[in-house]
């Protein structure tokens, strides 16, 4: 049979990083292009006794759950919320199949097809497949050391119309870059006046390297859910454990209950038993100790990985120090196209994502980002060594 597929779906790229991750298998590879947590840090015996405590309490945990999700884990979180101001209640949340389910779920209720999007240049490669998949079109504007900047995204705002703003103002994917204070206020205010949702992700927000910095969300400015342009998302995967699965979404509630229909015809409700597991593990482990002892490893192996780029005086390669979350943002000598790169690095068995992945349209070729948390040591030493050596070895020939 000749299978007909959708045109959204024919015209998906695949996901760069999936697709490196299968080449990145053997024991020889050093991978630095995942963005995977440190399995050495996973609170693995917290884990297995929280499950243990589930269990326990009967066969009932197996059961059907609600599409909202569990709730006594979206009272938690609304108790993690409120302790960064972010004052909602469970009508207002939802949790979700990782925090990519909820940018799906907001994505598809708040927009329709052939609507636009603006994001920053670059931005996370997975929102892209996303509203490719919703039918979006993409604009995006110029950001710099202190995020998006406001007076591009205005021109374009006026220009194209776009019904939302996807963002990721904290230790953002892939550049690391931390919006300052004044971005934020500029951008809400903004899109308070085009009366454009903001969709704020926040996966790596609780990553931080100096535990005195102060960035407030987006939706903490703003200062209400209810009748609020503000829709944050996050996760437990990054903080956790990736395998959990399990994110979560706040907001206006009318626009969460669009989302639990559309979930509905989605998947009827994230796994129960994942939610109750992190319930338990909520209730009998200090996560915020936990979340302090992963910020002050992944620093120490940010600093590692950056150092040693440093000692290498690379002629034309520049960085921005990151002060929290999970990845390093290069520029490359100008002419060095990092796809071409990565053919050479992988050969040397060392594996980035080059930077054009995370580009609407008009990539900047010359960009890489590197993920520091999976490796330490020697791994990220002899995987530097490796990937430097392939510079040197693709500019000789070029």
């Amino acid at each position: 049979m000749n299978y007909r597929f959708s045109s959204r779906v024919e015209q998906l790229k695949s996901s760069a990083v999936r697709d490196i991750l299968k080449l990145t298998q053997g024991k020889d590879m050093i991978s630095f292009a995942g963005g995977l947590p440190a399995e050495e840090l996973f609170p693995v015996e917290a884990v297995r006794e929280a499950a243990d405590r589930v269990f326990t309490a009967g066969a009932g945990a197996l059961q059907y759950g609600l599409t909202e999700g569990y709730l006594p884990l979206r009272e938690q979180l609304c108790e993690r919320m409120a302790a960064k101001a972010m004052f909602v209640n469970p009508d207002q949340m939802i949790l979700t199949t990782g925090s990519q389910q909820a940018i799906d779920l907001l994505v598809g209720v708040l927009t329709e097809p052939g609507d636009t999007i603006l994001v920053e240049k670059p931005t996370y490669l997975a929102s892209l497949q996303v509203f490719a998949l919703h039918g979006l079109k993409v604009v995006a504007a110029e950001s710099d050391e202190d995020g998006i900047i406001p007076e591009d995204a205005e021109r374009l705002i006026r220009e194209h119309r776009p019904a939302m703003l996807y963002a990721v103002p904290t230790f953002g994917n892939p550049t690391g870059r931390v919006w300052s204070t004044e971005r934020r206020r500029r951008m809400l205010e903004l899109c308070k006046q085009y009366q454009m949702p903001i969709i704020e992700d926040d996966p790596y927000g609780d990553i931080k390297f100096d535990e005195s910095e102060q960035f407030p969300t987006l939706f903490s400015l703003e200062g209400q859910a209810e009748k609020g342009i503000v829709f944050y998302t996050s996760t437990f995967s990054k903080t956790v454990a990736p395998a959990l699965r399990t994110g979560w979404a706040i907001g206006d509630s009318s626009v969460i209950g669009m989302v639990a229909k559309a979930k509905q015809a989605a998947d009827l409700q994230s796994s129960s038993i994942d939610q109750q597991i992190l319930s338990q593990l909520l209730s009998g482990f200090k996560l915020d100790d936990h979340i302090k002892l992963i910020s002050q490893s992944y620093g120490e192996r940010m600093l590692e990985m950056h150092e040693l780029l440093k000692q290498q005086a690379l002629p034309g390669v520049t960085w921005v120090k990151p002060k929290g979350g999970m990845f390093l943002w290069l520029e490359l000598p100008e002419g060095l196209d990092a796809e071409a790169l990565l053919r050479a690095a992988v050969q040397k068995g060392v594996a980035f994502v080059p930077g054009s992945s995370f580009y609407a349209k008009n990539p900047q070729r010359n960009t890489a980002r590197l993920n520091y948390t999976f490796n330490t040591g020697a791994r990220t030493k002899q995987g530097v060594e490796r990937f430097v050596d392939a510079i040197g070895e693709f500019t000789a020939r070029s």
